[in-house]
């Protein structure tokens, strides 16, 4: 009786073992998985904010101005700008409203 005792005990452990193996493997892929994915996020956001420093800064957008569009940008007077817009089938023409918050 003490051997199949022992041979039971010994049997609930290394499934146990193995059970708790498995499950321990689960979750470390997960978290594998998980930081990869926030790597690529960060590796991206990087980029993103690197193009946005370089584009927002007005000495380069003046220098993209006078690069690609040369004289084709002027300056418009921003109170002549309108509106159209499209209320049951016909187009109507409103001036821009300028709220400063």
């Amino acid at each position: 009786m003490k051997k199949y005792l022992l041979i039971l005990i010994i049997f609930f452990l290394i499934l146990s073992t193995s059970l708790i193996k498995n499950s321990t493997k689960k979750i470390e892929d997960e978290i594998f998985n998980v930081k990869e994915n926030l790597r690529n996020l960060n590796s991206e956001l990087e980029d993103v904010f690197l193009e946005y420093i370089y584009l927002s800064s007005s000495e380069k957008l003046l220098e993209f101005q006078s690069l690609y569009f040369e004289d084709q940008l002027i300056p418009k007077d921003i109170s002549k700008i309108k509106l159209i817009k499209l209320k049951n089938g016909q187009n109507y023409i409103e001036d821009l409203n300028i709220i400063k918050r």
